[in-house]
């Protein structure tokens, strides 16, 4: 075992940084006691660390965590560039620390997509609460057929000023929220229909069947992107939202801000 044991011990070897994906107190301490900075990343900060990166989703897709963890702790300057971390999380038993990775803080292309949450004119929860619609629906469909579905979120009035009605708006007279499961239900129901949601930065439901008018020139998207896509970066380009897409043909949820594409998820593997 002697080999093992230098191998994990290179590992380990001058790092800057433990990023811990787990909020247990136990493995928390027992990591904790190493002479090096313990950044628990996780949905709610259960070991009461004094460096902690707040997870809003899951992210099953271990590298779509990693990538997260270090850009919220870049951003929070808990580490710098060029920083050696040690990443301590699961890639097969969501309770269980199984998986250890070493790699540079500024490994990774810094997408946005910590921005996406916490910087986001939107509260963090409400951006969380439309994510898990847009899994939701892209996992069971509509009846069980694919649908695809367009939520912006924030900066509602300026939304409203760049969009149009295809239809009445269920939610004109309404005060209902996002996250509330019997309205996750509704929006569940009537994103059959064609245009996008239209959602406030506290989480109200402004309106169902908008058609976006900003001008598409100048978006740059992926390939084999359509209509709904362009529509989610041209609008997220004008205005301080960000743009949640589900995709009917791929079943993909993409969400743009500023114009740009920053987070892609399978809601299969969610």
């Amino acid at each position: 075992m002697t080999g093992l044991g230098d191998l994990l011990d290179e590992i380990v070897v001058d790092i800057d940084a433990v990023l811990l994906f787990s909020a247990d107190m136990s493995i928390y301490e027992r990591v904790d006691e190493n002479d090096v900075t313990t950044i628990v990343v996780a949905e709610e900060n259960a070991a009461n660390a004094d460096t902690f990166v707040s997870l809003p989703l899951s992210f099953t897709d271990v590298t779509g965590r990693i990538r997260f963890g270090l850009e919220g702790a870049l951003k929070q300057n808990l580490v710098a560039e060029g920083d050696e971390v040690v990443c301590l999380t699961q890639s097969f038993d969501e309770n269980e620390i199984d998986t250890i990775i070493r790699i540079r803080a500024d490994e990774f292309t810094q997408t946005g997509v910590y921005d996406l949450f916490a910087n986001s004119r939107a509260n963090a929860d409400v951006v969380r609460d439309v994510f898990e619609v847009a899994i939701g629906l892209g996992k069971k469909g509509q009846k069980g057929e694919p649908v695809g579905a367009l939520f912006v979120v924030g900066d509602a009035g300026k939304v409203m000023n760049k969009s149009r009605p295809l239809s009445y708006n269920p939610f004109e007279k309404s005060h209902v929220h996002v996250g509330d499961p019997i309205v996750n239900v509704m929006l569940k129901e009537f994103s059959r229909l064609d245009g996008a949601f239209v959602i406030s930065d506290g989480g109200k439901i402004v309106s169902a069947y908008r058609y976006l008018e900003p001008a598409a020139e100048g978006v740059d998207i992926p390939k084999g992107l359509g209509a709904r896509h362009m529509a989610a970066g041209a609008i997220t380009r004008d205005t301080n939202t960000i743009a949640i897409a589900l995709s009917e043909s791929d079943g993909m949820v993409r969400a743009f801000k500023a114009g740009e594409l920053v987070l892609e998820l399978d809601p299969e593997e969610y």
